[in-house]
């Protein structure tokens, strides 16, 4: 047995990263669909021999709290009946510890001369795993069972053998079977190369060493957390925001949070947020979960080791029956909206937190925009989701066409989605005057739009934070809403914020969506001149934007600060109320369907 050390132990915990990095890349370069391949929906996770997270890849935070309902379901259900060769698929939200029906996870127990000595666990979102609506995520669902295949925690894998009659639902269900045959594929080869990984690892050092190496690594990252909750004050800290709603009619969604920090623990109560709804949006409790971690370790100074002991000074609690702990047969399929609001919603309350660095609000989220229909008996269906921007941070703006802390998902490639789709991405770009004015601007927004080629097809859409803008800090200003705009037979429409079903639309049809903007950190006034003039120069603010929500004149060139006419603006006594109207109406000229349309 080799005794532990300080640099043995950082061996073992960064073999184990790069391991899981390893099984990352794996589905990266073998995947089929467009989300797996080009956007990263996916997320990859290593566990020891009791289910517990010991890795996690580089991939999606979203999924950082769903693998240790999973795991924990599947050792008390199936422990005693785990063999080599063995692997495990779910996607079950009810009783099998998922998220929504589109992640589904594959599991392979890895064992090591017949003694089980970790999993190797992956989750990738399929592009349709069935249900009433193209892509499986149609927000008009009103119960799980509308939404696509139910997958129990099932062997995928007996003893090495493939499930043929699993394989058989799997693709009769779906409407795109090459390409969830693809990407399942490519997390079956994730595993395998996990376990190659891992044995290698494991004999280096001995199966009693590995072990007692894992339990340390578990106390350490415990040991962390504990440290970084008790250097924040103790008390109760709460915040309060918003989903838009659904549907032609949408009423506001709630969403409360309370943290409690008590010495070196904390407790997150989700008590006062909106019931669930009669829609596809609501969260099961592994989301909740998953949200409350990844704020909560962005809000902390320390890297802390993907270690499951991290999360043990970490209560989360919901009522059930709420869009964040629904009952079932609550649809969940678009459930990703709620999850970036809770990441918004526990942001301002970690912001009000004494010493907190966390940035004004970004866009909310990304966006997604979904095309489908039938060419020549084929299905062929796009979800496109499109990545915004943060808020202003202390000392520096937002940043600009990123994706939400929440997630690390990428922008499909224009060149990509032309050349597999009849589909044609006619502008991507940001929009001018989006980002909030702030002493640190908020992040632009993003604007893309589409012209369909097909005679017919679908779309549908899952946005927000057109009437609840992302939210401001110290005396900033709100970043831009978001809007959706159809031309179709030469007729142009706003559409809501979550249109309750999909529309059907003909060849020529035209789409363009205009993600919110990053808000604001700061007073606008106490922006350098220069860089609002060089914001100007790079058209990412209009010169009405430098003096009306900045109070920054240029001289008639445009191409320098008027530092007297400057001195006066500033000098006058603006209220913040006028600065945001003054910036409302700056969005309502630039941001609009005649502008963005052509």
């Amino acid at each position: 047995m080799i005794a532990s050390d300080p640099i043995t132990l950082e061996i073992v915990k960064n073999a184990l990263s790069s391991l899981a990095d390893e099984m990352a890349l794996v589905i990266l370069r073998s995947a089929y669909s467009p989300i797996v391949r080009d956007s990263m929906d996916y997320s990859t996770a290593i566990c020891d021999r009791n289910g517990e997270i010991v890795a996690q890849g580089l991939t999606n935070p979203i999924h950082l709290g769903a693998f240790p309902d999973v795991m924990r379901i599947l050792v008390e259900q199936h422990l005693d009946g785990m063999k080599p060769g063995d692997a495990f698929l779910v996607n079950d939200p009810y009783g099998g510890g998922g998220m929504h029906l589109p992640d589904v996870f594959l599991i392979k127990p890895l064992f090591i001369d017949g003694a089980l000595e970790g999993f190797a666990g992956t989750l990738v979102h399929h592009s349709d795993i069935g249900g009433l609506a193209p892509g499986s995520m149609g927000l008009q669902a009103t119960e799980i069972f509308q939404e696509g295949l139910r997958i129990p925690i099932v062997k995928l894998f007996d003893a090495g053998t493939i499930n043929g009659t699993t394989i058989a639902f799997l693709k009769a269900n779906s409407r795109t079977p090459i390409e969830l045959m693809g990407d399942l594929s490519a997390q079956i080869a994730s595993v395998d190369a996990c376990e190659r990984g891992y044995v290698q690892l494991v004999r280096k050092y001995g199966s009693a060493s590995f072990r007692g190496f894992l339990v340390e690594l578990h106390n350490y990252a415990e040991r962390l957390m504990r440290q970084q909750i008790a250097a924040m004050p103790d008390g109760r800290y709460d915040y309060v925001d918003y989903v838009d709603g659904l549907g032609d009619d949408p009423r506001p969604i709630r969403f409360e949070v309370c943290i409690t920090i008590a010495g070196d623990s904390v407790n997150v109560d989700w008590t006062g947020t909106s019931p669930q709804v009669q829609g596809a949006i609501n969260g099961p409790m592994p989301t909740t979960t998953s949200m409350t971690y990844v704020a909560l370790r962005a809000a902390i100074h320390a890297d802390i080791p993907n270690f499951a002991g991290y999360m043990r000074p970490v209560r989360v609690s919901a009522p059930l029956g709420t869009i964040v702990n629904p009952t079932a047969p609550a649809a969940c399929a678009a459930r990703g909206v709620i999850a970036y609001r809770m990441l918004d919603t526990l942001f301002g309350a970690l912001n009000k937190i004494p010493g907190s660095r966390i940035p004004a609000l970004g866009e909310g989220g990304p966006s997604v925009v979904s095309f489908s229909g039938w060419d020549e008996g084929k299905a062929w269906i796009i979800t496109d989701g499109i990545l915004g921007s943060w808020g202003g941070r202390s000392g520096k703006d937002g940043v600009d066409g990123i994706s939400s802390p929440g997630t690390n998902l990428s922008n499909q490639p224009i060149e990509l989605i032309e050349a597999r789709m009849p589909l044609r991405v006619l502008s991507y770009a940001f929009a001018q005057d989006s980002g909030g004015a702030g002493k640190y601007r908020g992040g632009l927004a993003m604007v893309r739009s589409y012209e369909m080629l097909a005679d017919e097809g679908l779309v549908q859409l899952r946005s927000d934070r057109r009437d609840h803008l992302p939210v401001a800090s110290s005396g900033g200003l709100p970043g831009s809403p978001s809007y959706t705009w159809l031309e179709d037979g030469g007729a142009a429409r706003l559409l809501p914020v979550m249109p309750m079903g999909p529309i059907a639309i003909s060849a020529g049809a035209r789409l363009v969506h205009l993600a919110a903007g990053g808000a604001g950190l700061g007073n606008p006034f106490d922006r350098d001149p220069q860089a609002v003039l060089g914001d100007v120069l790079d058209e990412r603010i209009s010169p009405d934007m430098a003096r009306d929500a900045y109070g920054v004149a240029l001289d008639t060139a445009g191409r320098s600060v008027d530092a007297a006419a400057t001195a006066v603006l500033r000098a006058a006594a603006t209220t913040a109320e006028q600065l945001t109207a003054q910036q409302q109406a700056i969005f309502a000229r630039t941001n609009n369907a005649a502008r963005l349309l052509g």
